[in-house]
């Protein structure tokens, strides 16, 4: 379906924010919001959201991709995930003006945007769907635990390990400090967080428990930020059971890295974008 791309500019909090939608001819009543992850602007790594916002575009979805404030060309002080919350507003408000026929949108991040977008979604009733990829639920202890889980194994199994280790090339004794410092970290994050606010992972569950619409899920297996995230939905029965009921859906490239940055990721990430976008 031909499209095309108009910029627009719109306000947040009284900085100039910049986007980019992609229109179809005849674009269907719902559409895509891309919410950048930092520090980087709307065309994404390789290009990523340039690029799935025209697939979107040239079968019929709406699509739109912006700067928030602090990043590429829109103006204000530089801010991270869990404070873009009126960026993605402001952005949504100017998306649906641009787009009239619009009764619903997708959300769709990658990292902390995908983070941001899930925090944001339970306010806002336009939102009807997540797209998440490799959703960024980082902390010290997470990712201790995560890289003691999946590191020590895929080195195991790793031919480079053991000829590296034949010919006297390990060191032991660094490795072993490195794991002891990790063990201490997985622990101790453990004991803190009993008397913390609560920590970036139990914020994303309750947001996703509040939003309560159709989420996609899309891991690359090979990304270390995706299986901690893995890691984390599989720890509480209240993970599990959020992230097993009907509405949500799985996808995994099992080798894909945490920018999907080969071009046959990049393009079934968009194809599963668009066939999930038009299925519910």
């Amino acid at each position: 379906m031909p499209y095309e791309e108009r910029a627009l500019s719109f306000r947040c909090g009284g900085d100039a924010l910049v986007g980019i939608a992609s229109v179809p001819a005849a674009p269907c009543a719902r559409g895509v919001l891309i919410v950048v992850g930092g520090p980087q602007y709307r065309v994404g790594s390789h290009r990523q959201f340039a690029l799935l916002a025209r697939h979107l575009a040239a079968h019929g979805i709406a699509a739109m991709r912006f700067d928030y404030r602090g990043m590429g060309d829109s103006d204000g002080e530089e801010r991270d995930f869990e404070t873009i919350q009126d960026d993605i507003r402001a952005a949504l408000d100017a998306f649906v003006d641009a787009v009239p026929g619009l009764a619903d949108v997708v959300l769709w991040g990658l990292c902390d945007g995908a983070s941001a977008a899930a925090m944001y979604a339970p306010g806002d009733a336009r939102v009807r769907g997540l797209v998440l990829l490799n959703p960024w639920v980082r902390t010290d202890d997470g990712v201790a635990r995560t890289t003691l889980k999946h590191h020590y194994r895929d080195r195991l199994r790793d031919p480079a390990f053991w000829r590296k280790l034949a010919r006297g090339r390990f060191d032991y004794a660094g490795s072993l400090t490195s794991m002891l410092k990790l063990v201490r970290t997985a622990f101790a994050g453990r004991a803190a967080a009993q008397d913390g606010p609560a920590a970036l992972p139990e914020r994303m569950r309750q947001g996703l428990h509040a939003f309560g619409g159709h989420t996609l899920l899309v891991i690359g297996g090979a990304d270390l930020t995706g299986r901690e995230f893995c890691d984390v939905a599989g720890s509480t029965p209240a993970w599990k059971r959020l992230l097993a009921a009907p509405r949500v859906s799985w996808r995994r490239i099992e080798d894909a890295d945490h920018t999907f940055s080969r071009r046959a990721w990049r393009d079934q990430v968009a194809e599963w974008t668009r066939e999930w976008v038009v299925s519910w």
